[in-house]
C-alpha cells in the first residue's frame, strides 16, 4: 500500500501527457479515487495494526535506502488529506476541463506523487527527492494556467522556494557527513544531529527552518504566497493551500525538530514571536483587501502561523493539536478554495466590490460559504474549534516568559478572523445583487456536502482525530 499511493499517481502522470484530453481527464479521476481506497486501506490496516514498513537498497554506495514508513496518526491524516483533495478537485471543476487538460491533469497527478512520498519517506535524501518532486509539476501548473502576471509572480515563487531547497539540501549534506556510518536513514540523522555542538546545531537549524519556513510560510517569509494565490489557477490554488503548506509543518515535525533538538529549544521563542507576528500582521491586512483571493491567502498565513507558534511551544496537547487542525484546515480551506472558484467560473471576477445578494439565487451555496468560514474560524461545533482550543492551551503553557504575551496576540487573531471572514460572506452573499448568480450544479453540491459533512461530523467528535495522532505518540514527536 505505501508503494501504491506514490506508484499510482506518478505512473498515470506520465501516461496522461500522451492521451486525449478527454481520455486523460477520465483516467486522473479514476486514479485518484484509487489512490483515495488505497489510503482509506492503509488507514484501517494502521488503525488496528500499527506501523507499516517498505525499507529496500536504493544507492548502496551512499548509504541512501528506499525507506517508506507509516508510524505516525499525523503521517495517515496527510497520506488522507492528500488522496481526498485531488478527486474533489477533478470533480468540483468536471464540467469546466482546463485547456491542454491532459498537461494540466498530468501535472497534477506528478504533484500528488511527490507530496505522498514527501509523508512516507524516513530517507533523507529520498525525502529531498520527493519535496523536489512536489514542487516541479506546480512551477508549471502556475506558469500555465491563472492570471495575467502568472510567469513573474510564479518566477518569485521559484526563486523562494529554489532558495530554500539549497539551504535545505546543503543542511542535508552537513549533517550526512556526520553520521557514524554515511547514512541517510532518519535514525542515523537523530543521532548525529543530536551529537553536533549546540553553535553547529543553531547555524543548521536555520539552514533547515528557512527551507520549511519558506513552505508554510511563516512571516517573514511569506512574501510569495498572496500573489501566487491570487494568480494561479484556483484549482491550482487549492493544493497550494490545502496540502502544500503541510509539507513544511510536516517536515518541522518529521525532520527538525527530531533532529536538531537542542537548536529547536534555543531558538523557540524566535520563531514562536515570529509566527505571532504574522498571525496579526497577516490578519489586518487580510481585513483591507478588496480581492477575494487575497483575502483567503492571508487569512491562511495567520492560521499557519498560529499552527507553527504551538509547534514550538513544545507542549504535547498543544503539539497533537497542531497535527489535527493541520488535516482540519486543509478540509475548511479547500472548501474555501472550491467556492472562491464556483464565483470566479460564474462571475468572472476575484473583486468583492463586484459580488452581492448570491442568497437571494442561491442559497445552497449561501449555506456552504457560512459553514466552511465558520468553521474557518474555529466555531464551536465545527471542525476547527478543538484544534485550535488545544493549540491555544499548548501556546499558553509553554516554557517561555513570552507565553502571555504570545497568547494575548494569536487571540487578537482569532477576533480579527472573526472580523474579515463576517465581511467577506455579507459582501459575497447579501446586499445589492449585481449578477445572475446560478446555484451549485450536482458535482458541486457532491464535493461540498462532503466537506460540510466532515466539518460537523469531526467538529461533534473530534477524539477520532484526537485519539488518531496520541496512537503511537512517540513516534510522533521522537
Amino acid at each position: 500500500m505505501l508503494i501504491l499511493l506514490i506508484l499510482i499517481p506518478l505512473c498515470l502522470g506520465i501516461l496522461t501527457f500522451f492521451l486525449p484530453e478527454k481520455i486523460a481527464s477520465i483516467i486522473a479521476l479514476a486514479g485518484n479515487c484509487i489512490t483515495l481506497v488505497v489510503a482509506g486501506l492503509l488507514y484501517s490496516a494502521y488503525s488496528h495494526e500499527g506501523s507499516y514498513v517498505l525499507n529496500q537498497p536504493w544507492i548502496p554506495t551512499l548509504g541512501a535506502s528506499f525507506h517508506l514508513e507509516v508510524s505516525s496518526g499525523l503521517q495517515i491524516l496527510m497520506l488522507i488529506l492528500t488522496a481526498l483533495t485531488f478527486p474533489l478537485i477533478a470533480l468540483v471543476s468536471w464540467s469546466k476541463q482546463p485547456d491542454q487538460s491532459n498537461r494540466f491533469h498530468a501535472l497534477m497527478l506528478l504533484t500528488q506523487a511527490g507530496l505522498m512520498g514527501v509523508f512516507l519517506a524516513k530517507d533523507a535524501l529520498l525525502f529531498y527527492m520527493f519535496w523536489e518532486l512536489a514542487l516541479i509539476p506546480v512551477y508549471f501548473l502556475c506558469s500555465m494556467y491563472g492570471g495575467e502576471r502568472r510567469i513573474s509572480v510564479t518566477f518569485k515563487f521559484f526563486v523562494y522556494t529554489f532558495a530554500g531547497s539549497l539551504l535545505l539540501l546543503s543542511a542535508i549534506l552537513y549533517i550526512y557527513v556526520h553520521t557514524p556510518v554515511r547514512s541517510f536513514a532518519l535514525n542515523d540523522f537523530v543521532a548525529a544531529g543530536r551529537s553536533l555542538p549546540l553553535a553547529q546545531q543553531k547555524v543548521l537549524f536555520w539552514l533547515m527552518f528557512t527551507a520549511f519556513a519558506i513552505k508554510m510560510p511563516v512571516f517573514p517569509f511569506h512574501t510569495w504566497q498572496p500573489d501566487t494565490y491570487e494568480q494561479t489557477n484556483t484549482r491550482v490554488t487549492v493544493v497550494l493551500s490545502a496540502v502544500m503548506v503541510k509539507m513544511g509543518l510536516f517536515a518541522v515535525i518529521q525532520w527538525l525538530m527530531p533532529v536538531l533538538p537542542e537548536a529547536c529549544d534555543y531558538w523557540k521563542n524566535v520563531v514562536m514571536i515570529l509566527s505571532v507576528t504574522g498571525i496579526v500582521y497577516a490578519s489586518m491586512l487580510a481585513m483591507v483587501q478588496t480581492n477575494i483571493k487575497r483575502l483567503i491567502a492571508y487569512s491562511s498565513i495567520a492560521h499557519i502561523g498560529l499552527m507553527c507558534a504551538a509547534l514550538f511551544s513544545q507542549q504535547n496537547l498543544g503539539q497533537q493539536g497542531v497535527a489535527i487542525q493541520m488535516f482540519n484546515h486543509g478540509i475548511n480551506i479547500m472548501g474555501l478554495w472550491f467556492l472562491v472558484y464556483m464565483v470566479e467560473s460564474r462571475l468572472n471576477t476575484q473583486k468583492l466590490n463586484e459580488m452581492g445578494g448570491v442568497a437571494k439565487t442561491a442559497p445552497w451555496f449561501t449555506i456552504f460559504l457560512v459553514l466552511v468560514s465558520l468553521a474557518n474560524i474555529a466555531l464551536p461545533l465545527t471542525n476547527g474549534f478543538v484544534g485550535e482550543f488545544v493549540m491555544f492551551n499548548g501556546l499558553f503553557n509553554a516554557q517561555t516568559p513570552y507565553r502571555f504575551g504570545l497568547t494575548i496576540f494569536a487571540g487578537l487573531g482569532v477576533i480579527l478572523s472573526a472580523v474579515y471572514t463576517l465581511t467577506m460572506i455579507q459582501k459575497v452573499a447579501y446586499g445589492e445583487q449585481k449578477f445572475d448568480f446560478k446555484d451549485l450544479n450536482m458535482q458541486e453540491f457532491i464535493v461540498m456536502g462532503l466537506l460540510a459533512a466532515l466539518i460537523l461530523w469531526l467538529g461533534f467528535n473530534p477524539s477520532i482525530l484526537m485519539d488518531l495522532v496520541s496512537l503511537n505518540q512517540h513516534a510522533f514527536l521522537k
